[in-house]
């Protein structure tokens, strides 16, 4: 379904509305189905034995608060944006940052590359410069059997192996290693398995042409032939802010030790959008965290800079997602959640991703370079320290509001705040008529 152009005003004061309210509005602006309400208002979950489908011994499901990020404008289109994730403040956070940059500024996106990658390991070979020559010279024969036998599906789709390249390393002991790169396009689908199962077969061919035999055969988590880039432009930025978010991005480029907490606030973007559609958000981790020190040191896969009265954001790293196989199949929240973002492809996913990733790292180093990390985070937190105190139906609006007291006069509030201040209500209650009538009246309001 393609999202209502009304969108923007649908989203206005979002936030503020019940959960009711907003899977109304989502289904006014397109982005669910009255069909998708019933699902989401199902008191009984999943059955268990879908659970049985995806992995091993099941006992049930761990359930993960499911969200809809606002406010997205990207490449000229509106979305709605689903998120699964259980920290405070993360959805908050990249709303409000999305409605900003609509406003004021533009986010793009775009694929560099194709394909992903395969690998088969020679541990030793006896002369890897022959190795070398006869594979490639033989590399069209190696590709057309394992497209013909192996991945036919994929041609047919318009993917399959596209080339086989020949890597050689230095191994401690100063002999060679002889690394084979398989180059797969997979089309929509992430393709872990279908780029194992090709370098799989190709160790027998391989051994039949150079009496070699590889050792292992695998997929690569570092697919950075194909990389995806977002970029946010902000022209006219108020150059105390920009210099603010310029010096912070520098820090993350200079210090691994900042550049890994750095990285992990991009990826608290990233996450739960691929939670949310059912991909293999621990390989894209794994894909970002290995692209990020591909130098030899660790760094930001973000960076900002002005460019002349405009500040840049850019986001760079592979993001290998798919649409099709596996959980994206299977799992009917998944599937909704795919429908939501209205996407024919897996590179769309791949730049909607890419791209609430950089809209989330400016929200964090908006924040950091301004007020801090800690009050806004914890102004988000104050319900959850209020729910965890232990307040209960009436309680809980005032020891929020108790809450927020503290928080303006502290700058934070702890757990231990939040017990407190229910203990004091609690007593007043009890001996105050006055506060009695109070909590009444919040009674009659619930």
């Amino acid at each position: 379904m393609t999202l209502s152009t009304r969108s923007k005003t649908l989203f206005d004061g979002f936030s503020k509305l019940n959960r009711r309210e907003r899977l109304s509005r989502l289904v006014e602006m397109g982005a669910l189905s009255p069909d998708d309400v019933t699902f989401l208002n199902m008191s009984s979950g999943l059955n268990p034995d879908l659970a049985e489908n995806f992995i091993e011994n099941v006992m049930g499901y761990f359930q993960l608060p499911l969200g809809v990020a606002a406010h997205f404008h990207i490449d000229g289109r509106n979305y709605a944006i689903p998120m699964a994730v259980e920290e405070t403040s993360i959805i908050a956070a990249v709303s409000k940052m999305a409605k900003w940059v609509r406003k004021h500024g533009t986010i793009t996106t775009e694929i560099k590359g194709s394909g992903t990658i395969g690998q088969l390991q020679l541990s030793r070979v006896a002369s890897p410069l022959q190795f070398e020559q006869t594979l490639l010279r033989n590399k069209d024969f190696l590709i057309h059997s394992a497209n013909q036998d192996i991945a036919a599906g994929l041609v047919r789709r318009g993917g399959g192996v596209r080339d086989i390249e020949v890597r050689k390393i230095k191994r401690p002991d100063l002999e060679t290693m002889i690394v084979c790169h398989v180059h797969v396009e997979t089309c929509d689908a992430m393709g872990a398995n279908i780029v194992t199962q090709v370098c799989e077969f190709l160790k027998t061919p391989i051994y039949d042409l150079t009496g070699e035999m590889a050792d292992i055969a695998i997929i690569s988590n570092l697919p950075d032939c194909k990389l995806t880039q977002a970029t946010i432009c902000i022209p006219a930025v108020d150059p105390v802010l920009a210099e603010g978010l310029v010096e912070a991005s520098l820090f993350a480029e200079c210090d691994p030790y900042r550049a890994a907490t750095h990285n992990k606030g991009v990826l608290n973007g990233i996450d739960p959008v691929l939670i949310a559609t059912g991909n293999d958000w621990r390989a894209v981790e794994a894909a970002v965290h290995a692209y990020a020190a591909r130098s030899g040191q660790y760094r930001p896969i973000t960076r900002w800079v002005m460019e002349g009265k405009s500040l840049v954001g850019t986001f760079e790293a592979p993001l290998p997602v798919g649409i099709v196989g596996g959980v994206t199949r299977l799992h009917p929240t998944a599937k909704m959640c795919l429908k939501m973002l209205n996407i024919k492809h897996a590179d769309e996913l791949s730049r909607i991703a890419a791209a609430v990733g950089l809209v989330q790292n400016l929200g964090a180093l908006t924040a950091l370079s301004t007020v801090g990390l800690t009050e806004g985070h914890m102004r988000l937190h104050i319900s959850n320290l209020t729910i965890e105190a232990g307040a209960k139906g009436a309680e809980i609006p005032l020891v929020k509001k108790q809450l927020e007291e503290i928080l303006s006069l502290r700058k934070r509030i702890s757990a231990s705040h939040a017990i407190e201040v229910l203990k004091e209500l609690r007593e007043r209650t009890r001996t105050s008529a006055p506060a009695a009538a109070l909590v009444n009246h919040h009674n009659t309001r619930e």
